[in-house]
This record gives C-alpha cells, sequence and structure tokens, in this order.
C-alpha cells in the first residue's frame, strides 16, 4: 500500500560511533571537513589535538628572501604577485576582515594595497609582513602533525603607514592561493643558489621554506603574545619574541611526545 500510494517505506539506521574508517558516524562514509580554507584533506573527526597559530613572515630576513624577490623593486617577489593574481587576473577573491564576510572590491583593494594612512602611495617592496593563520593538528588517521593554513593577510608596516600603526590589506583564503600558483609556474620562490630549483608558492608553503614568528595562538584572551607580556616588564619586545619562541618549542615538545614509550 505505501509502495502503491508513491510512499516509499520508512528505514532506520543504528547509529555507529564515529571512527577513522567512517569518521562521522552517519551513513556510507561521509564526514566533515573544511574545503573553503584549506587545501589539506584532514577530516575533522581524526582531528585529536587542535590550536590555531597565527605567524608572521618578514620578507627582509635573509631566509625569507626567496619570497621577497630580487632587484630593488622585489617586482617578481610574492606580494606582487598576488597583486598581479587580484587585479590584473581577477583570479584571487579578497576580504576586509578575517572572518571573510566583507568581500573588497578591485578598487577597495587597490586603495588599501597602494596608499598610507596619509593618502601617499607606497611602493610595494615597502610591504614586506605577510601574515597568516593555521591551525597546528594532529591527524590521528594518518599519525600525523600538520601545519594546516587556513588563509593569508597581506599587512602594511606601521613604518610605511606613516607610523599610523600597522594596516591589514586584505585576507585571502589560503586554498583560493594554493590553488592559483600551483598553476602559475611564473610566481615563484626564487633559489639564488640554483634557479632552477626554484619553486612555485604552493610547493614553497606546503614544504615550509620560510621563517615565521608566532604573534598569536589560541588563548582565552583572543589576544596577541606581546599583549600577554607585562605592562612592567623593561623590555617588551623582547619578551614577547621569547614567548614566541616557547611556543614554538611547546609545539615541538608535543610532537616528540606523542612517540615516547
Amino acid at each position: 500500500m505505501l509502495l502503491a500510494a508513491g510512499i516509499a517505506p520508512l528505514t532506520t539506521e543504528a547509529q555507529i560511533p564515529a571512527t577513522s574508517v567512517n569518521p562521522s558516524g552517519f551513513g556510507d562514509r561521509q564526514f566533515d571537513m573544511d574545503t573553503i580554507y584549506s587545501a589539506k584533506r584532514i577530516r575533522e573527526d581524526d582531528k585529536m589535538y587542535q590550536v590555531g597559530v597565527w605567524r608572521r613572515i618578514d620578507l627582509r630576513e635573509k631566509y625569507n628572501l626567496p619570497l621577497y624577490g630580487s632587484g630593488d623593486t622585489k617586482a617578481n617577489g610574492i606580494v606582487n604577485q598576488i597583486y598581479k593574481a587580484v587585479v590584473e587576473e581577477n583570479a584571487l577573491e579578497v576580504f576586509a576582515d578575517e572572518d571573510f564576510t566583507q568581500p573588497l572590491s578591485i578598487a577597495e583593494f587597490q586603495d588599501n594595497f597602494w596608499l598610507n594612512a596619509t593618502g601617499d602611495s607606497i611602493f610595494s617592496k615597502q610591504l614586506y609582513y605577510l601574515d597568516f593563520r593555521e591551525d597546528f593538528v594532529f591527524d590521528k588517521h594518518h599519525s600525523d602533525m600538520v601545519f594546516d593554513i587556513k588563509y593569508l593577510e597581506l599587512v602594511m608596516p606601521s613604518e610605511t603607514n606613516s607610523n599610523a600603526g600597522q594596516k591589514s590589506i586584505a585576507f585571502i583564503r589560503y586554498k583560493d592561493f594554493y590553488n592559483h600558483f600551483k598553476n602559475h609556474p611564473e610566481a615563484r620562490w626564487l633559489n639564488f643558489q640554483n634557479i632552477s630549483k626554484s619553486l612555485t608558492y604552493d610547493q614553497a608553503f606546503e614544504t615550509r621554506l620560510f621563517r615565521s614568528v608566532v604573534r598569536r595562538f589560541t588563548n582565552s584572551e583572543e589576544a596577541l603574545i606581546s599583549d600577554l607580556v607585562s605592562v612592567d616588564h623593561p623590555n617588551p619586545e623582547m619578551q614577547a619574541y621569547v614567548d614566541a619562541l616557547a611556543f614554538e618549542y611547546k609545539l615541538l615538545e608535543y610532537e616528540n611526545s606523542l612517540w615516547e614509550w
């Protein structure tokens, strides 16, 4: 009778506990995964440990010069390549906030990129900070510690911004960045010792060919490391740097302790 009336008979399925083989516990191998920001395929149910980390790459540092580019203008550096992808190719979507709720038009992005607080034009080589947010994750399915980058942030340093404080230029989803530059080999991490071994940006980021400093990690105050230093400290900038290194060592210690018997 049910079939004759065009109504399918009801079926019930027992809920199955989530495992790495069947992570969601529902249906046939359904699972949640970040497919918007992340370039990695890590199932949410397989994240045994996770902490958010906010980092800054200073392109002026010797180790980061392959990203900064060559010559006086740094025209072949990562900042110019991102600008080209956004403005000339319209290939990357940019946002004004880290929650990705406020999209920027190309004209708005150009104003943020080229104009400082006093309305003066700047040179692209003066944009030497590249920030990014990532999750430090233990993937129990693969028994592996993973740095899962979520987004990049172009930042105008305070010195470039007429000493009016640093300015966020734009936020870019890492997955978009990864997929775009994977197919654009002309934009490269430059190996100045052997130019034939230069890498695309997706390869450089996935193999961590940069030096960065932790500016923030997941905490109840949502504060920068520098904001957690006592206001009475005689050298707060140095202490913030030391605390950032201590956090790096804490991550290494956690990874090492996973394999202790």
